[in-house]
Protein backbone atom coordinates (compact mmCIF):
# COMPACT_ATOMS: atom_id res chain seq x y z
CA UNK A 1 0.00 0.00 0.00
CA UNK A 2 1.53 3.14 -0.74
CA UNK A 3 1.86 6.57 1.39
CA UNK A 4 -0.44 9.03 -0.75
CA UNK A 5 -0.57 11.83 1.97
CA UNK A 6 2.75 13.29 2.84
CA UNK A 7 2.43 16.79 3.86
CA UNK A 8 5.73 17.73 2.70
CA UNK A 9 7.59 17.57 -0.38
CA UNK A 10 10.99 16.67 0.25
CA UNK A 11 12.72 17.90 -2.87
CA UNK A 12 13.07 15.18 -4.84
CA UNK A 13 10.74 11.89 -5.98
CA UNK A 14 10.25 9.29 -3.10
CA UNK A 15 7.50 7.39 -1.78
CA UNK A 16 6.94 5.66 1.42
CA UNK A 17 4.99 2.65 1.59
CA UNK A 18 3.00 0.59 4.04
CA UNK A 19 2.10 -3.21 4.79
CA UNK A 20 5.54 -3.45 4.39
CA UNK A 21 6.97 -0.24 5.37
CA UNK A 22 9.89 1.04 3.05
CA UNK A 23 10.40 3.25 0.29
CA UNK A 24 9.99 3.29 -3.78
CA UNK A 25 12.41 5.29 -5.47
CA UNK A 26 11.97 7.59 -8.71
CA UNK A 27 13.97 6.84 -11.65
CA UNK A 28 16.35 10.07 -11.28
CA UNK A 29 16.86 8.71 -7.53
CA UNK A 30 19.31 6.05 -5.74
CA UNK A 31 18.39 4.03 -2.44
CA UNK A 32 18.94 0.62 -0.23
CA UNK A 33 16.43 -2.15 0.63
CA UNK A 34 14.93 -0.58 3.97
CA UNK A 35 16.43 -1.87 7.42
CA UNK A 36 13.84 -3.11 10.09
CA UNK A 37 13.82 -2.07 13.61
CA UNK A 38 11.95 -4.81 15.47
CA UNK A 39 10.54 -4.42 19.25
CA UNK A 40 12.58 -7.04 20.27
CA UNK A 41 15.66 -5.06 19.13
CA UNK A 42 14.84 -1.89 21.31
CA UNK A 43 13.23 -3.12 24.26
CA UNK A 44 16.06 -2.67 26.49
CA UNK A 45 15.32 1.58 25.95
CA UNK A 46 11.66 0.82 26.96
CA UNK A 47 9.76 1.77 30.09
CA UNK A 48 7.86 -1.36 29.68
CA UNK A 49 10.34 -3.61 28.20
CA UNK A 50 7.78 -6.49 27.80
CA UNK A 51 5.16 -4.32 26.57
CA UNK A 52 3.37 -4.91 23.15
CA UNK A 53 3.35 -2.79 20.12
CA UNK A 54 4.17 -3.69 16.08
CA UNK A 55 6.43 -6.25 15.51
CA UNK A 56 8.49 -3.73 12.84
CA UNK A 57 8.57 -0.35 14.85
CA UNK A 58 10.47 1.54 12.00
CA UNK A 59 12.16 1.05 8.78
CA UNK A 60 15.09 3.03 7.24
CA UNK A 61 17.09 3.75 4.51
CA UNK A 62 20.59 4.99 4.94
CA UNK A 63 21.86 6.75 1.59
CA UNK A 64 18.84 8.16 -0.74
CA UNK A 65 18.78 10.53 -3.33
CA UNK A 66 19.02 11.86 -6.71
CA UNK A 67 21.50 9.84 -8.39
CA UNK A 68 23.49 13.14 -9.96
CA UNK A 69 24.64 13.95 -6.46
CA UNK A 70 25.43 10.59 -5.36
CA UNK A 71 29.54 11.31 -6.33
CA UNK A 72 29.38 14.97 -4.24
CA UNK A 73 27.66 13.03 -1.35
CA UNK A 74 30.33 10.50 -1.09
CA UNK A 75 33.18 13.36 -1.51
CA UNK A 76 31.69 15.64 1.02
CA UNK A 77 30.91 12.55 3.73
CA UNK A 78 27.54 13.10 3.60
CA UNK A 79 24.38 10.96 3.10
CA UNK A 80 20.39 11.30 3.26
CA UNK A 81 18.68 8.80 5.30
CA UNK A 82 14.80 8.48 5.36
CA UNK A 83 12.85 7.21 7.86
CA UNK A 84 9.27 5.66 8.67
CA UNK A 85 7.23 4.32 12.19
CA UNK A 86 4.59 2.26 12.23
CA UNK A 87 1.36 3.74 14.23
CA UNK A 88 0.31 2.55 16.90
CA UNK A 89 2.22 2.71 20.74
CA UNK A 90 4.22 0.74 22.87
CA UNK A 91 2.64 -0.10 26.16
CA UNK A 92 2.47 3.17 27.91
CA UNK A 93 4.88 5.04 25.62
CA UNK A 94 4.28 6.47 21.96
CA UNK A 95 6.61 4.31 18.88
CA UNK A 96 10.06 5.59 19.14
CA UNK A 97 13.66 4.85 18.46
CA UNK A 98 15.82 3.67 21.36
CA UNK A 99 18.19 6.08 22.31
CA UNK A 100 21.87 6.43 20.56
CA UNK A 101 24.92 9.07 20.88
CA UNK A 102 26.55 8.77 17.50
CA UNK A 103 29.83 7.22 17.16
CA UNK A 104 32.43 9.12 16.79
CA UNK A 105 33.60 9.29 12.77
CA UNK A 106 37.05 8.56 12.48
CA UNK A 107 37.58 11.18 9.33
CA UNK A 108 36.68 14.24 11.86
CA UNK A 109 37.50 12.77 15.28
CA UNK A 110 34.13 14.01 16.26
CA UNK A 111 30.49 12.43 16.90
CA UNK A 112 28.22 14.27 14.28
CA UNK A 113 25.00 15.83 14.67
CA UNK A 114 22.54 14.96 12.44
CA UNK A 115 19.52 17.71 10.78
CA UNK A 116 15.98 16.12 11.29
CA UNK A 117 13.03 17.37 8.46
CA UNK A 118 9.40 16.07 9.30
CA UNK A 119 7.81 14.92 5.99
CA UNK A 120 4.28 13.19 7.77
CA UNK A 121 2.85 12.85 11.27
CA UNK A 122 3.33 14.29 14.80
CA UNK A 123 7.46 14.43 15.85
CA UNK A 124 8.85 15.27 19.16
CA UNK A 125 12.81 15.11 18.76
CA UNK A 126 13.78 14.40 22.51
CA UNK A 127 17.52 15.06 23.30
CA UNK A 128 20.22 14.96 26.19
CA UNK A 129 23.49 16.81 26.87
CA UNK A 130 25.01 13.23 28.39
CA UNK A 131 24.37 9.85 29.05
CA UNK A 132 26.23 9.44 32.48
CA UNK A 133 24.20 9.91 35.83
CA UNK A 134 24.04 13.67 35.42
CA UNK A 135 22.29 14.30 31.80
CA UNK A 136 22.54 17.52 31.88
CA UNK A 137 20.64 19.79 29.59
CA UNK A 138 17.29 17.84 28.50
CA UNK A 139 15.04 19.21 25.42
CA UNK A 140 11.90 17.50 23.76
CA UNK A 141 11.52 19.48 20.80
CA UNK A 142 8.03 18.79 18.74
CA UNK A 143 8.11 19.38 15.12
CA UNK A 144 5.35 19.11 12.25
CA UNK A 145 5.65 18.81 8.52
CA UNK A 146 8.12 20.75 6.90
CA UNK A 147 10.04 21.46 10.04
CA UNK A 148 13.47 20.97 11.06
CA UNK A 149 15.59 20.13 14.53
CA UNK A 150 18.91 19.66 14.53
CA UNK A 151 20.52 17.08 17.32
CA UNK A 152 23.98 18.66 18.43
CA UNK A 153 27.68 16.48 18.34
CA UNK A 154 27.56 14.13 21.45
CA UNK A 155 24.08 14.17 22.54
CA UNK A 156 22.49 11.42 23.55
CA UNK A 157 18.81 11.44 21.54
CA UNK A 158 15.76 9.55 20.31
CA UNK A 159 12.93 10.52 17.59
CA UNK A 160 8.94 9.94 18.96
CA UNK A 161 5.95 9.49 17.57
CA UNK A 162 3.75 11.86 18.75
CA UNK A 163 0.40 10.51 16.79
CA UNK A 164 -0.24 6.89 17.40
CA UNK A 165 -2.99 7.35 14.68
CA UNK A 166 -0.73 7.39 11.37
CA UNK A 167 3.40 6.69 10.62
CA UNK A 168 5.64 9.38 11.36
CA UNK A 169 7.67 9.83 8.22
CA UNK A 170 11.13 12.20 8.10
CA UNK A 171 14.68 12.58 6.93
CA UNK A 172 17.70 13.49 8.15
CA UNK A 173 20.85 14.45 6.84
CA UNK A 174 23.63 12.57 8.05
CA UNK A 175 27.82 11.80 8.23
CA UNK A 176 28.57 8.62 5.62
CA UNK A 177 30.49 7.29 8.68
CA UNK A 178 27.27 6.84 10.58
CA UNK A 179 27.32 4.53 13.70
CA UNK A 180 25.67 4.51 17.33
CA UNK A 181 26.87 4.11 20.59
CA UNK A 182 23.80 2.32 23.06
CA UNK A 183 26.08 1.13 25.92
CA UNK A 184 25.73 4.05 28.20
CA UNK A 185 21.84 4.67 27.20
CA UNK A 186 21.17 0.70 27.86
CA UNK A 187 23.02 1.04 31.47
CA UNK A 188 20.53 3.45 32.46
CA UNK A 189 17.98 1.32 31.13
CA UNK A 190 17.01 4.34 28.58
CA UNK A 191 16.85 8.30 28.62
CA UNK A 192 16.76 10.30 31.25
CA UNK A 193 13.42 11.41 30.60
CA UNK A 194 10.11 8.77 29.25
CA UNK A 195 7.38 9.91 27.20
CA UNK A 196 4.21 8.72 27.93
CA UNK A 197 0.99 8.39 25.40
CA UNK A 198 -2.20 9.14 27.27
CA UNK A 199 -5.54 7.77 25.92
CA UNK A 200 -6.69 10.92 24.52
CA UNK A 201 -3.28 11.28 22.76
CA UNK A 202 -1.71 13.49 24.53
CA UNK A 203 2.81 13.10 25.84
CA UNK A 204 3.57 13.49 29.03
CA UNK A 205 6.79 12.87 30.47
CA UNK A 206 8.16 10.69 33.24
CA UNK A 207 11.87 10.64 35.14
CA UNK A 208 14.27 7.66 34.73
CA UNK A 209 15.39 7.24 38.41
CA UNK A 210 18.53 6.12 36.99
CA UNK A 211 19.79 9.21 36.36
CA UNK A 212 20.30 12.39 38.59
CA UNK A 213 17.09 14.86 38.67
CA UNK A 214 17.07 17.00 35.46
CA UNK A 215 15.11 19.75 33.84
CA UNK A 216 13.24 18.88 30.88
CA UNK A 217 12.73 21.67 28.44
CA UNK A 218 9.58 21.46 26.17
CA UNK A 219 9.32 23.84 23.13
CA UNK A 220 9.21 24.12 19.20
CA UNK A 221 12.50 24.17 17.10
CA UNK A 222 14.62 26.95 16.83
CA UNK A 223 15.09 28.86 13.43
CA UNK A 224 18.85 27.38 12.86
CA UNK A 225 19.94 30.48 10.52
CA UNK A 226 23.27 30.20 11.59
CA UNK A 227 23.27 26.45 9.79
CA UNK A 228 21.94 27.28 6.87
CA UNK A 229 18.08 26.46 7.29
CA UNK A 230 15.66 27.86 4.95
CA UNK A 231 12.19 28.44 6.12
CA UNK A 232 9.93 25.79 4.12
CA UNK A 233 12.54 24.67 1.94
CA UNK A 234 13.42 20.98 1.79
CA UNK A 235 16.52 20.61 2.69
CA UNK A 236 17.24 18.00 0.10
CA UNK A 237 16.83 20.93 -1.68
CA UNK A 238 19.04 23.77 0.10
CA UNK A 239 21.34 21.30 -0.36
CA UNK A 240 20.98 21.08 -4.49
CA UNK A 241 21.15 24.83 -4.34
CA UNK A 242 24.32 25.22 -2.06
CA UNK A 243 26.19 21.80 -1.58
CA UNK A 244 28.51 22.95 0.89
CA UNK A 245 25.71 24.53 3.17
CA UNK A 246 25.46 21.17 5.87
CA UNK A 247 29.22 20.28 5.44
CA UNK A 248 29.42 20.72 9.24
CA UNK A 249 27.32 17.68 9.38
CA UNK A 250 30.11 15.46 8.52
CA UNK A 251 32.50 18.23 9.42
CA UNK A 252 31.01 19.63 13.00
CA UNK A 253 34.31 21.81 13.87
CA UNK A 254 33.38 24.11 11.64
CA UNK A 255 30.73 25.22 13.59
CA UNK A 256 32.78 24.38 17.20
CA UNK A 257 31.56 27.70 18.78
CA UNK A 258 27.69 27.55 18.04
CA UNK A 259 27.89 24.11 18.96
CA UNK A 260 29.35 25.05 22.93
CA UNK A 261 26.25 27.50 23.76
CA UNK A 262 23.79 25.69 21.23
CA UNK A 263 19.84 25.31 21.63
CA UNK A 264 17.62 22.99 19.64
Amino acid sequence: MYVDNLNFNPGFDITPTTNPMGFVYGKDCFGPKVENRTLDSIRKSLLQPDCPGPETVYSIAMDVGRKEHKKELEERMLLFGVVIYAAGRLGKEPVRSQGHIHKKSVHSGWSPPEIYEIWSGKAIVYMQEFADDNPGHCYAVSATPGEVVIVPPRWAHATISADPSRPLIFGAWCDREYGFEYEKVRAHNGLAWFPLLSENGKINWQTNPKYEKSRLVCKNPSSYKDFGIVKGEPIYATFEKSPGVFQFVSKPYLKEEKWKKFVP
